[in-house]
């Protein structure tokens, strides 16, 4: 019976060993210093990712963007968030009713502003992202307020030459 788990863990293993796949996402494995994160970042970017910022409601470049697509972390590039899940809140900033990619996405307590809310982080660029609320529609009944200072977004048009084709099935039925 034990010889029935010893082929399959031995197989699966080589196969890691030998780097058929098990091959780690750009942003995974990049780590920049302040320095640099600065350097690439816009005055106001570097603000909301890095010092925990806000940017101005209604005057910032996605909160009413309507094209298809996936909002990715400025700093990192891992992905956060699809178009298939953005609405308009009415809040002036671009919301969202869950994350793309739930494991890159970290929620912290944040005690600030004389109330209780949760942050919303990315996980491998540590970027502030923004807040997320439980008075967002369904089926979720989040609303995953972001900055737009902390995405980027990648048009449909452009997920492949971006590295990020695999999302493209996502959009295959979308206006």
């Amino acid at each position: 019976m034990i010889r029935n788990y010893i082929l399959p863990f031995f197989i699966v293993f080589s196969l890691g060993v030998t780097g058929v796949s098990m091959a780690a996402e750009p942003w995974e494995s990049t780590s920049m210093t302040k320095e640099q994160i600065k350097a690439k970042l816009t005055p106001l970017q570097y603000k909301v990712t890095q010092n925990d910022g806000t940017e101005p409601p209604f005057r910032n470049d996605y909160w009413d963007n309507k094209k298809a697509g996936i909002y990715v972390d400025i700093v990192s590039g891992e992905p956060l968030f699809s178009s298939l899940d953005k609405f308009d809140s009415g809040t002036g900033w671009p919301s969202f009713t869950a994350p793309l990619e739930a494991g890159n996405i970290v929620l912290h307590k944040d005690f600030s502003l004389f109330t209780t809310r949760t942050e919303v982080r990315s996980r491998y660029g540590n970027s502030h992202l923004g807040h997320v609320f439980d008075d967002g529609p369904p089926p979720t009944g989040k609303r995953f307020c972001m900055n737009s200072a902390a995405l980027r977004f990648i048009g449909v048009d452009q997920l492949e030459k971006e590295g990020y084709g695999r999302y493209l099935p996502l959009f295959k039925d979308a206006p």
